[in-house]
């Protein structure tokens, strides 16, 4: 089944309703599960040291994690990347995350208006079913479109960038999130830069 991620394999590898992904410091899942444990349930992925967990309100869960995080700055030794994600889809095939992926991507049109943006995808699975260069550059463009038709273009910039639009997969389903320039250099471990 080519561009096709297997039901039966999906179920189990894939810890269902997360919204939060943690890529942990190598050995440290015992660490950081405990350090989470106020926000949620730290679970494992098939990937190596990549946990997930779903939490009540991402926004929330940021400002208390940073409010955290600034009291004892030794959390971020058990983990390199902790982002929380606004949207979450599941998806079974290509045009499936394509599709989604575009939806959601086009609901931040208005954030992004006459704005420096890209998208950037860290994929984790998946080889040969996603092309992550290829749907970064799909989804720049769809977003260059509708900015253009709707008379507020905005242009593609990777360096001091006003927006990154973070996709993060693990299996098959995605998190998406809109991150700011300032955003990005506040909270280093959200890692999109």
């Amino acid at each position: 089944m080519s561009g096709e991620i297997s039901p039966v394999s999906h179920a189990q590898r894939v810890p269902p309703d997360w919204n939060v992904i943690v890529t942990l410091a190598e050995p440290t899942f015992r660490i950081a599960h405990k350090l989470l444990a106020r926000w949620g349930q730290l679970r494992r992925t098939e990937h190596h040291n990549v946990a997930v967990m779903a939490v009540a309100d991402p926004a929330s869960f940021l400002r208390e994690f940073v409010a955290a995080v600034d009291e004892s700055p030794g959390i971020l030794n058990a983990m390199s990347h902790v982002v929380p994600f606004e949207h979450v889809f599941a998806f079974k095939n290509a045009a499936e995350f394509e599709a989604k992926s575009r939806e959601i991507a086009l609901s931040y049109v208005p954030q992004l208006a006459g704005m420096s943006f890209h998208v950037r995808l860290r994929r984790r699975g998946l080889k040969g079913i996603i092309s992550t260069p290829e749907e970064e550059r799909f989804l720049d463009e769809a977003l260059l479109g509708a900015l253009t038709a709707a008379g507020n273009p905005g242009r593609i910039r990777f360096d001091d960038t006003d927006y990154v639009l973070l996709i993060e997969t693990v299996a098959g389903r995605a998190g998406v999130a809109l991150w700011t320039e300032e955003d990005l250099k506040r909270y280093p471990f959200l890692g999109a830069a």
